[in-house]
């Protein structure tokens, strides 16, 4: 269950694309009444069931990690800033753990001398970071590029369709990840829907499925869901190509592996990060963090289909088809 409800996290992701919306672990508390003094607060949107339990292990992960430094604030959309901030001085807050894009822009609007870890966002423009810590949903590429060969050591080449906009910013650093693991990443960019279906019929054209992998980022122009994946996935099964993804709801509908946040272990991270600035006044990485705290979800049919027997070496949080 707790592998599901991770897993879950990915999913209103994709459903609501940029935007993002996240639950607190109780029901929204009246800024006013709260009483218990903490260095640290957690922001979050209020929503309900299930993304309420998703959430509430994102919490307790951070407050495992911080203990009683931690209180903890679901706002709604109209919440009144300056009853939160009021709030936050009562309590001698320090630092927030900001979730998500509304979170985000909720810790912007406070205080300057407060700090801020931003987590559960997919990706933020340059001009929202501010110098700050934004713990990305994107799984490191270097995860998944070690996990690919591990089950498939013949692979040297694996070939990825971005939106520059989304993801310009990942495809440098995927390139030096790929690089470190003996692999040549092949980044076609495109601008439309229309580019990307073209690009990828290229690709399954030109490659060799014994040595040629495709990896599916988080892209909502590179990885439509309507028309670009079902074709992404019909070719990748009548050629025997092997293609992995950094979203979790691809290995349901036939895709290879994927690797998706731990949000327990995630919440020991941003509070670590917290923790650091409190004792420091620094953060210690600044600007995009790639998501490390990660499980694994693989598809036995489709690694039976390309011939694979995937590795003891390999710890699997979901399987599919689910037993």
């Amino acid at each position: 269950m707790r592998d599901m409800m991770a897993g879950l996290l990915c999913l209103l992701l994709v459903s609501v694309g940029t935007s993002s919306v996240f639950a607190g672990t109780e029901p929204p508390r009246k800024l006013a009444m709260a009483q218990v003094q903490a260095p640290i607060a957690v922001v979050y949107p209020d929503i309900g069931e299930p993304y309420r339990s998703v959430f509430a292990q994102i919490v307790s992960g951070i407050e495992d990690k911080a203990k009683e430094k931690v209180v903890n604030f679901a706002v709604s959309p109209n919440v009144n800033i300056e009853e939160l901030k009021s709030s936050l001085r009562q309590q001698n807050v320090k630092v927030v753990i900001a979730l998500g894009r509304q979170g985000m822009k909720i810790a912007a609007m406070l205080d300057h001398d407060i700090g801020v870890v931003v987590g559960g966002v997919i990706t933020s423009p340059e001009n929202e970071m501010r110098g700050l810590p934004v713990n990305s949903l994107s799984p490191d590429p270097a995860l998944l590029f070690s996990h690919l060969k591990v089950l498939m050591p013949s692979v040297r080449r694996v070939f990825a369709v971005y939106d520059a906009r989304q993801n310009g910013w990942l495809i440098g650093l995927a390139k030096e990840a790929a690089r470190a693991q003996g692999l040549e990443l092949v980044a076609h960019e495109v601008q439309d829907l229309r580019g990307a279906v073209h690009t990828y019929q290229e690709i399954f054209a030109a490659a060799d499925s014994r040595r040629d992998a495709l990896w599916l980022l988080q892209d909502s122009t590179a990885v439509e869901d309507g028309s670009v994946l079902p074709l992404v996935l019909h070719e990748s099964w009548s050629n025997s190509m092997a293609v992995f993804s950094s979203s979790f709801v691809h290995v349901r509908r036939g895709v290879l592996f994927s690797l998706y946040p731990d949000n327990f272990e995630m919440g020991r991270h941003l509070a670590n990060t917290a923790l650091e600035y409190l004792g420091t006044g620094e953060y210690g990485e600044q600007g995009m963090i790639l998501l490390r705290d990660v499980l694994m979800a693989i598809n036995l049919r489709t690694a039976d289909h390309l011939g694979l027997k995937p590795s003891r070496k390999l710890k699997y949080g979901m399987v599919f088809p689910e037993q």
